[in-house]
């Protein structure tokens, strides 16, 4: 039998390329007699980047830059495609992880690193930009990185402005000092989310509390995207707000469609075409997926759905492993997924439960493998 073992990340706790290799090692310590391809795949979350550069082995280019706060640390991005095209994973520059918890605050960071790592890209002479946009620490619709490329950000005196809390001041937007070799690139956001920019569902509100803010801050920081939005449709004629995938990164991808052309597509569609999964999926004969939870919003285009999908158009099984999946049979799923199988071993904790991820993915490995012999 030839397994294709295909997962997502398992958030915090364990990279796609982990998860597998650990569901790889419980088959191989399985009954089944099976060959096992690992294809770890990424949606537009924090490390498909870097899976993507591995796939067309890329060249790693390191770049000195600002994290959120603006403190100096070292950066890469990767170049593939003969050095035409620059993949640039938003978290290296501005990602969560680069934060402690406790100093998480979305009115002052930024996404400014990862402006600087597109300068860079520029410099080598790219033609094609890719971005990933996932795990980021801001909520600044983008204009971190805007301010890179040289856009400034006025209020009614004329004073730039260089922090989320401050765009509820902001009345200009000046793009006459914008790098014009950016608008020379095909740019390509990979979004994992379907959010738009502003309200209960937006950027600020879904998003934020994740990156640390307050309910206050929640407010702010919408309110600042709002003016940011009313500011551009004023300059631009583009409704930031009505922007399907807007609201992904705390904006960045409302803030890079309208004033650089980016194109906002569905990350794990362009991720599986760029790595040419389909190649991979035609010699399978079972294909495994999974990520931490799966539930219905996994069909608004995350990766196990990307997955399963594409294997589903071959007639292909596809077994789901999961930290949650849903109490209830759901018909949706079942149209995409055989089986469905959550991998704890027992009530536990989150902390512990994220801990155990590998070791309940190789025990569930072992067991899926034992009852395909039957």
């Amino acid at each position: 039998m030839r397994v294709l073992i295909a997962p997502n990340a398992f958030k915090h706790s364990l990279n796609a390329t982990g998860a597998a290799l650990a569901i790889k090692e419980g088959l191989q310590q399985s009954k089944l007699d099976c060959v096992c391809e690992c294809f770890p795949v990424g949606d537009g979350g924090d490390g498909t980047g870097d899976l993507m550069i591995r796939k067309h082995n890329g060249l790693l280019v390191s770049v000195d830059v600002a994290d959120p706060f603006g403190r100096l640390i070292q950066s890469s991005f990767g170049l593939v495609n003969n050095g035409e095209t620059a993949i640039i994973e938003m978290a290296n520059a501005s990602g969560i992880h680069l934060v402690k918890p406790s100093a998480l605050n979305p009115l002052q960071a930024t996404s400014f690193g990862t402006g600087q790592l597109i300068i860079a890209a520029l410099d080598k002479g790219v033609r094609n930009l890719v971005l990933a946009i996932g795990g980021s620490a801001t909520v600044d619709g983008g204009t971190g990185i805007l301010r890179a490329l040289g856009v400034r950000f006025l209020n009614a005196q004329g004073e730039e402005l260089t922090a989320p809390e401050q765009l509820t001041e902001l009345t200009r937007i000046d793009i006459s000092t914008l790098d014009q070799r950016i608008l020379t690139c095909a740019i390509t956001v990979l979004c994992d989310v379907e959010n738009k920019l502003l309200g209960a569902e937006g950027s600020a509100a879904v998003f934020g509390p994740q990156k640390g803010a307050t309910p206050d801050s929640v407010k702010k920081l919408d309110a600042g995207l709002a003016t940011f939005s009313a500011v551009a449709l004023q300059q631009t004629g583009i409704d930031m707000s009505a922007v399907k995938h807007g609201g992904a990164a705390g904006g960045v991808a409302a803030g890079l469609h309208t004033f650089i052309n980016a194109q906002l597509v569905n990350g794990i569609d362009f991720f599986l075409h760029f790595t040419r999964f389909d190649e991979a999926v035609a010699t399978a004969n079972l294909v495994i997926t999974g990520e931490g939870s799966i539930d219905e919003q996994t069909l608004h285009g995350k990766g196990p759905f990307g997955v399963a999908y594409r294997a589903k158009q071959l007639n292909l099984p596809v077994i789901g492993l999961a930290g949650k999946i849903p109490l209830e049979q759901n018909e949706k799923l079942d149209q995409f997924f055989d089986v469905l199988l959550a991998i704890g071993n027992g009530p536990a904790d989150l902390v512990s439960a994220l801990s155990q991820t590998r070791q309940n993915l190789i025990r569930t490995a072992h067991q899926l493998g034992n009852l395909l012999t039957q």
